[in-house]
């Protein structure tokens, strides 16, 4: 009986053996199979030496994929051709393009869908948009300089009753430092929000590099949400539009800032600039109570309703009559130290440019007026933030 038992023994640890001598290489082939199907890698974007930009999407089953991008002129759904290889991969390619940020969307069977191969992405008024930078720019490119930092920043505005944000840039050095800046608010136009100009626009980097090539002081950037409701639309009249960001802008925006930042408050030391709606929101602002400021830029913008016809203008007093005493003040005229305004000749705000100038010349004002190529495009306001900047404080 205790050979028999022994012998079952020898049995059993024999084939205990023999599991365990397998089980790594079955344990190895399972890991060689995978628990799903891959994906094929994916580039997208992908910029070419030539400066042209790839485009590509996984999405075996659609039929039609485009791109949109009001940055790339002319790239509307179906104006870039797109091809499907074995795997499914869509790929379409675009022509050289200057040097800039462009923001893009894939449309997939007639769907906005934002590149899920690209992490980098800009916000607007209503949406979310992919990102992809073409260098070659140096004013704008990421460098080995020091550079400043943005931060989202969240406010109460008691004025719509409501939390609001705004990005904020702050220079190199600010964070170990006790001293005070001056301000530089910068606006957006009507189909962005406070998160443009420091993607889109690349504001941050524009000013790393001013100030570490001496051409810029150092300084603080707001750049507020322009829109006080959700959805933007001109069919509630331009001055809806600014008033509301105006008062939000008067007395909650700048109090936080300069309760919460360490900025210089006296009006040498205090700049604003908008584009397009932000061009218009400036001059607001600024003809509120021009005592605030001493300089002031306006973008692609002017007066709504000077040399245009705009919705909510007609029954409304005009800018000249709302004004007339700001305008024709020429105590606060001494220390205004530059109204600067720059325009684009393809811009479609191009006469409400000439016309605003002229009617600020004509109440004893000296704006500075440039006329650029081009139209109403990031690649121009870009330009006009690098040109403007080192006219700042002096």
């Amino acid at each position: 009986m205790k050979h028999k038992d022994s012998l079952i023994n020898i049995i059993i640890t024999l084939i205990a053996v023999m599991v365990f001598l397998t089980l790594p290489a079955n344990i190895y082939a399972q890991a060689k199979k995978p628990a799903f199907p891959q994906a094929p890698a994916i580039k997208s974007p992908e910029v070419l030496s030539d400066k042209s930009i790839t485009f590509r999407i996984l999405a075996p089953e659609a039929t039609k994929v485009g791109l949109q991008s009001s940055d790339i002129f002319g790239m509307t759904p179906g104006n870039l051709q797109f091809t499907k290889n074995s795997e499914g991969v869509w790929e379409g390619k675009t022509v050289p393009l200057a040097p800039g940020a462009y923001r893009y969307t894939f449309t997939v069977d007639g769907a906005s869908v934002v590149d899920p191969n690209n992490t980098s992405i800009s916000e607007s008024n209503n949406n979310v948009w992919s990102l992809v930078y073409v260098p070659g720019a140096d004013f704008m490119e990421m460098k080995q300089v020091p550079h400043g930092a943005v931060a989202e920043v969240y406010y109460y505005s008691k004025t719509l009753n409501r939390h609001r944000r705004m990005h904020i840039y702050t220079p190199p050095g600010y964070e170990a430092g006790s001293k005070k800046y001056p301000v530089f608010y910068l606006l957006h136009g009507a189909m962005d929000c406070d998160d443009s100009w420091s993607t889109v626009g690349r504001a941050g980097f524009i000013i790393d590099n001013l100030i570490n090539d001496k051409k810029a002081k150092p300084m603080v950037v707001v750049m507020p949400a322009g829109h006080t409701t959700k959805n933007f639309s001109m069919g509630g009249g331009v001055n809806n539009m600014v008033d509301d960001f105006s008062n939000d802008f008067i007395n909650d925006i700048m109090p936080y800032v300069e309760n919460n930042y360490r900025v210089l408050t006296d009006r040498g030391n205090r700049a604003i600039a908008g584009l397009s709606m932000g061009g218009m929101q400036t001059l607001n602002i600024t003809m509120k109570d021009l005592s605030k400021f001493a300089y002031i830029g306006v973008y692609s913008s002017g007066i709504f309703g000077l040399g245009n016809t705009m919705p909510g203008q007609n029954s409304s007093p005009s800018f000249e009559e709302q004004y007339k005493n700001m305008l024709d003040n020429s105590d606060l005229k001494k220390g205004l130290k530059l109204i600067w305004f720059a325009t684009g000749t393809e811009d479609f705000l191009i006469e409400t440019t000439r016309a605003s100038v002229e009617m600020l010349k004509k109440h004893g004002f000296s704006p500075v007026y440039k006329e650029t190529d081009g139209g109403h495009t990031w690649a121009k306001w870009r330009d006009y933030l690098v040109e403007f900047t080192p006219q700042l404080f002096k």
